[in-house]
């Protein structure tokens, strides 16, 4: 049995509604971008496409963790 998602996973959902874009569409976008650290990359996204912070902090940590990992 799996448990409620946790984590900046949970964000997603929300995300995708607000936002309209998938989540693999913002790595996509995260992954393109000049800026690499996780505090300019959250910065770039309020600034660039109108994210919440809190909506940009999990896409940008979810996406950084996924990359370290492969």
């Amino acid at each position: 049995m799996t448990g409620p998602v946790k984590g900046p996973a949970s964000y997603f959902p929300s995300i995708e509604n607000k936002y309209g874009r998938p989540v693999s569409e913002w790595q996509d976008i995260i992954r393109g971008a000049e800026a690499t650290r996780h505090m300019e990359l959250v910065t770039w996204l309020k600034a660039e496409y109108g994210l919440g912070h809190g909506h940009a902090n999990a896409l940008v940590a979810y996406t950084l963790a996924e990359d370290r990992a492969t």
